[in-house]
């Protein structure tokens, strides 16, 4: 069975800030960097076969970090990158809700576009590692849209806030993803987990 754990990337400034980043390429901040290190410690106490992470530096620098200590193949696929959330990005929680109250951003990606593009990676995944336990290094709307879709709406996107550097597993098993666990913080020091 094809095991993946999902990991959210550390975190931003932005992040701290409220701003919502989408392809807007952000580097970690000292805070999730440390919860990167958190992250390999924790995660070498079990066997993984390779890490994937979207290209953005967010998540790659999430990966390369917790590679570090656990020395595995790192591939970086187009796929698991944050969505396009247009005229959006940059702006905190209380500048999108004046704005576009309606939560329609102007030159965002498109939903179901958006959605094709995980499901091809997930597929990707399985057809070429099979059976494999394998780290995937994303973002927070790519983990929701992902949680959303394989529960059917009762989890992800709208519902569920991911915090930075949080696991969430799912497998493959009998032909379907099935969700194991989600926003798993126990790994991060109480500090780190609150934010």
């Amino acid at each position: 069975m094809t095991i993946v754990c999902l990991i959210r990337h550390g975190e931003t400034d932005w992040n701290a800030q409220g701003k919502i980043q989408g392809k807007t390429d952000i580097p970690l901040n000292a805070t999730g960097t440390q919860q990167a290190v958190q992250c390999g410690a924790y995660l070498a106490a079990s066997d993984w076969d390779l890490i994937i992470t979207s290209p953005l530096q967010r998540a790659r620098r999430t990966a390369e970090i917790i590679n570090k200590t656990l020395e595995l193949p790192l591939v970086e696929m187009e796929e698991f990158a944050e969505k396009h959330f247009g005229d959006a990005e940059g702006l905190t929680f209380e500048e999108r809700a004046l704005t576009f109250p309606d939560r329609l951003y102007p030159n965002q990606e498109d939903n179901s576009l958006f959605s094709e593009r995980l499901a091809t990676g997930l597929k990707i995944i399985n057809d070429r590692y099979p059976d494999k336990r394998v780290l995937l290094v994303s973002h927070g709307g790519v983990i929701n849209a992902l949680l959303g879709k394989l529960s059917d709406g009762e989890i992800g996107s709208g519902k569920t806030r991911l915090l930075n550097a949080c696991l969430s597993h799912i497998h493959f098993d009998q032909n379907n993803w099935v969700i194991q666990n989600y926003n798993q913080v126990s790994h991060l020091e109480p500090s780190m987990s609150e934010r």
